[in-house]
């Protein structure tokens, strides 16, 4: 069993490293997507707040998918799916090949992150300590990975398609292989998700009224993430005066930072136990936004921006964790309808910083996701062991080992 884990963690962590580097040859290469098919920037916002809400269809559809299939097959074949959208992305000519490429990339990403980030939490039950972080830390590294590429594309004025196809070329039969070793763990008896799953009503209140302070904090999370993603070269070129090639800088620092935070983050939660990483992640982040409002020159907006990713870093693996200790016997069901809070963050975070700066000063935008993070404290508790939702309690002993370093393998 020893070697069954260790191999599904690793072809885990290869999918969710093929699934940054998917994403970020997307959104990265967005000026590009626009010139090709000739998307005026009226019509632009439209394409792109698409995906996100398409993703979430995709996302509360599994939820109802895993009551009959496994959620290891949904993201097998979930992925190459992903792949040959964004291949579809860049070899299509017309408006409708992109908003169809668009449409499957939107809804088959639901479906992935959510199945994803199901098998990350089986197998963190399985193991029996805090492994989460080092999944987000695969798709962090994966995010550098797809920029670079995009960067190298960009540089030699290639082809979208030109730019996409060896990549899938590579990454398509890989994931497909390593698919293989992907480990099911429902952590409970046979049919356990499903009767979970199968509550009426009132069980479903139940378990969103347990679940929405992890919403919330998903929510925030990704509100701080948008910001930093949408905004720090804009903030830093116009507000701090930075020159435009400096102003690239602060978002691969941002990715660069989540990556390292993401890597030893795990070794935090061992030690100190979840809701202290949290609470830490929050103040972190916090700082960062602070430091950021308040900075003189381009250099220090940059530490900010640093701090921000050394923060929020462990903020959505964690919430998905805690997803999975709340409600061991619907892991599943709790994992699909948190992770719509993902896109709802996305969705809301760059429209809300623009309108914010627009209106106001950018200067007092940035201290918007500050506060947003800094509510993260108040539901710090949520990430703490819990016994089982459902009634149980047996599950006790086991999840608390997840959040403070039991001696799993």
């Amino acid at each position: 069993m020893t070697d069954v884990l260790r191999r599904g963690r690793a072809s885990l962590a290869f999918g969710f490293g093929v699934q940054g580097v998917a994403f970020a040859l997307l959104v990265t290469r967005i000026p590009a997507i626009q010139d090709r098919y000739g998307v005026s920037d009226a019509l632009l916002p439209a394409f792109l707040a698409a995906v996100p809400i398409l993703a979430g269809i995709g996302s509360v559809s599994t939820e109802r998918l895993v009551r009959r299939v496994p959620p290891s097959r949904l993201l097998r074949w979930s992925q190459p799916v992903v792949l040959l959208a964004l291949l579809g992305v860049g070899a299509g000519e017309r408006m409708v090949e992109l908003g169809v490429a668009l449409a499957a990339f939107g809804l088959a990403v639901g479906v992935l992150d959510a199945s994803m980030n199901m098998l990350g939490v089986s197998l963190q039950r399985a193991y029996g300590r805090s492994i989460m972080l080092s999944f987000h830390a695969a798709y962090s590294l994966g995010g550098i990975v797809g920029a670079s590429l995009a960067w190298v594309g960009a540089h030699w004025d290639l082809a979208l398609w030109v730019s996409y196809l060896p990549v899938v070329l590579v990454l398509l039969p890989a994931v497909l292989v390593g698919s293989r070793w992907y480990v099911d763990d429902r952590g409970g008896a046979p049919g356990a998700e499903e009767k979970a799953g199968e509550t009426g009503a009132q069980g479903r209140a139940v378990v969103f009224k347990w679940l929405l302070p992890l919403c919330l904090v998903m929510t925030f999370a990704y509100i701080g993430d948008s910001t930093v993603s949408n905004w720090s070269a804009k903030y830093l070129q116009d507000v701090l005066g930075s020159s435009e090639q400096l102003a690239t800088v602060p978002y691969n620092v941002y990715m660069v930072t989540t990556l390292l935070g993401r890597a030893i983050g795990d070794l935090g939660v061992r030690r100190f136990g979840a809701v202290a990483v949290v609470r830490a992640g929050a103040l972190v982040a916090a700082g960062g936004f602070a430091v950021v409002a308040g900075a003189p020159g381009a250099w220090v907006g940059m530490l900010g921006f640093t701090l921000v990713g050394l923060g929020l870093c462990v903020l959505v693996p964690q919430t998905f964790a805690a997803a999975g200790r709340l409600f061991p016997g619907a892991s599943d069901a709790a994992v699909a309808r948190l992770n719509v809070f993902n896109y709802v963050g996305f969705l809301i975070g760059s429209p809300l910083v623009g309108a914010l700066g627009d209106l106001w000063s950018y200067r007092g935008a940035m201290l918007v996701p500050m506060v947003l993070v800094l509510v993260t404290l108040v539901y710090a508790r949520s990430f703490a062991a819990q016994p089982d939702r459902y009634g149980g309690g047996h599950e006790r002993s086991r999840t608390a080992d997840v959040g403070r370093g039991g001696n799993g393998l």
